[in-house]
């Protein structure tokens, strides 16, 4: 059957055939998504994003030839989100699957810029739930695991960028409530502001620091100590 246009574009990068194909079949079965490529291994999967423009990536950590970090490091790599975007491609987003819970691995392949990961043995309706989560731009963990995962990720904050610097006030308020993994909702009520008002800064905070989403503004602000 020929995959609607509209349909989230999935990439499913394993080296278990048994494990890949199963959750084909899962992702397939979902309404308004479909399964446009599979890959073995890291290097496949550097390809394939690059040829079959996918929207998600469900990117195995473990793999032969080039693991799930390494592969992610170079989807995001400038050179290549360049040549995508002067191609005219969407935005790609990376979910790292593993077996470990707050796997190290992950949070390496987060930094590098992945949404999130998901563990191994998730169901399907929560598979469902994280590929139109990363499709819309938020992670797919909790704020909690998200906070520790990177807390242990950095030896000691790097200097603040300018950029950060050329931040509004109130951008900067947003900026430490997304860092603190708060929803629009619960920013607007902190900041006392609209939903869409907070949906306007957060797009000039991605903007100003060249940020791709809100799970990198996380990244940001506890690479450069600024939780």
């Amino acid at each position: 059957m020929t995959p609607d246009p509209t349909d989230i574009r999935v990439l499913l990068v394993d080296d278990q055939d048994l494990f890949r194909e199963g959750v084909r079949v899962i992702v397939d079965a979902q309404e308004g998504m479909s399964v446009v490529g599979t890959a073995g291994d890291g290097l496949e999967a550097v390809h394939l994003v690059d040829e079959l423009t996918p929207d998600v990536v469900l990117m195995d950590i473990r793999m032969p030839e080039m693991d799930g970090v390494e592969a992610t490091r170079q989807i995001f790599a400038a050179d290549r989100v360049a040549r995508r975007t002067a191609a005219g491609a969407g935005p790609v987003r990376v979910v790292v699957l593993t077996t470990f819970n707050l796997d190290d691995r992950a949070a390496t392949a987060i930094r590098h810029g992945a949404s999130g990961f998901l563990l191994k043995d998730t169901t399907p309706i929560q598979l469902r739930d994280a590929i139109r989560t990363v499709h819309a731009g938020n992670a797919v963990l909790a704020p909690g695991d998200l906070t520790a995962l990177m807390a242990g990720s950095f030896v000691a904050p790097t200097p603040t960028p300018t950029s950060y610097l050329e931040l509004t006030d109130k951008e900067r308020e947003v900026f430490a409530a997304v860092a603190r993994g708060l929803s629009n909702t619960e920013i607007g009520a902190l900041v006392f502001a609209s939903e869409s008002t907070v949906k306007t800064h957060v797009g000039a905070i991605l903007r100003k620091l060249a940020l791709r989403d809100r799970v990198q503004i996380v990244v940001y602000a506890h690479e450069h100590g600024l939780t």
